[in-house]
């Protein structure tokens, strides 16, 4: 059986991902930092699906992490095949409030962790002969900024960048692109106030706020597009255009 890699999979979009790929015959190593409880149900719930499972705890942020990740991975299913880079953190803080270590935290978790995965199944996905491809999660912000959350926007932004970059350094065996979700309902977004939600859908042409199986769909076409490789695939209702 063809397999995966979702980081940050216990909850939220990763959660949604690491299933969706389940549903389509993959087999699923599901990673997370803190959530043992959450990511042991996401194991089970792809048992469900008739796939195979392991439950990795690792911090993908550090070299050692996410080689252990990998390779636990490969010892299990026998190589990896797919990648979906989706551990992330997000925090609002001012910029003149935004502490360096802050700053390199957001930049640890949400680049370099996506950084030290790919490289560490790099070699088993130049072996595998299922159309192997990388995808990585970047956001609406990267586009747009963000006043509030300039590190977590820029983060987002290089997530692109060495998206575009992996492409070109990969190609022809390894497919790499990005999904930039909008405002998804996760339990990131849960403490948005009222006032703050019915702002944010007020600039979303079609009407409603995405779901984590919208970023899920999206994560499964990159995967199977032999076609696409170092694009960013906007899901956001349309919030933002072109």
């Amino acid at each position: 059986m063809p397999a995966a890699v979702v980081t940050g999979s216990s909850r939220g979009l990763g959660r949604a991902i690491a299933l969706r790929f389940a549903s389509d015959g993959y087999d699923v190593a599901v990673n997370y930092h803190s959530s043992d409880e959450a990511a042991a149900e996401v194991a089970d719930a792809v048992r469900e699906r008739g796939q195979e499972a392991v439950v990795v705890g690792a911090d993908v942020s550090e070299p050692d992490g996410a080689s252990r990740l990998v390779e636990t991975a490969a010892d299990e299913f026998g190589g990896v095949d797919h990648v979906v880079n989706n551990a992330g953190i997000d925090q609002h803080v001012y910029t003149e409030s935004l502490s360096p270590a802050d700053f390199d935290r957001i930049m640890d978790v949400n680049v370099n962790s996506a950084f030290n995965v790919t490289k560490a199944a790099l070699s088993y996905l130049e072996a595998s002969d299922d159309d192997p491809s990388v995808t990585n999660v970047s956001s609406i912000l990267a586009h747009t900024g963000a006043p509030i959350e300039c590190h977590y926007a820029a983060s987002k932004g290089a997530l692109i960048s060495l998206t575009r970059s992996h492409a070109g350094d990969f190609a022809p065996g390894i497919r790499v692109n990005a999904i930039a979700p909008g405002h998804i309902e996760t339990d990131m977004t849960a403490d948005r106030t009222p006032e703050e939600k019915a702002e944010e859908m007020a600039g979303i042409p079609v009407g409603h706020f995405g779901q984590p199986a919208d970023i899920a769909e999206a994560a499964a076409y990159l995967r199977d597009a032999t076609f696409v490789t170092g694009e960013t695939l906007n899901v956001n209702g349309g919030e933002r255009m072109g």
